[in-house]
């Protein structure tokens, strides 16, 4: 884009913000098709947290990549398969009584000084 006029024509069909992103070397856009009442809901919900929806859908990105995994429920209790078994190992801990505690605040510093 050498001259104006070539810049101005084409920002005529394309918004501005679209171009801006093109020419970003390390950014992409991903579309995808949702709810509106999800996207609205997700939005409200980001918003809460205080950020934009895009750095709350990045941060779920690299968690995926990071770990691997994808955890799909309909119910906010249920506990992952990594949280269910670190579950089902303190409980057989503390059955065999090789667990310690309960702690107050500075037992348990005190406790974990010494491990």
């Amino acid at each position: 884009m050498s001259s104006g006029v070539e810049w101005v024509e084409l920002t005529k069909y394309i918004p501005f913000y679209t171009l801006w992103y093109i020419n970003m070397k390390t950014k992409t856009i991903i579309n995808i098709k949702t709810d509106k009442s999800l996207k609205k809901a997700a939005q409200e919900t980001a918003k809460e947290l205080g950020v934009p929806l895009g750095t709350a859908i990045n941060a779920f990105l690299k968690q995926f990549v990071r770990e691997k995994e994808l955890t799909l429920s309909a119910d906010r209790n249920i506990p992952t398969p990594y949280l269910r078994r670190i579950i089902t190992e303190a409980k057989r801990e503390y059955e065999a009584g090789e667990a310690s505690g309960p702690f107050t605040a500075k037992e348990l510093t005190r406790h974990l000084k010494k491990v």
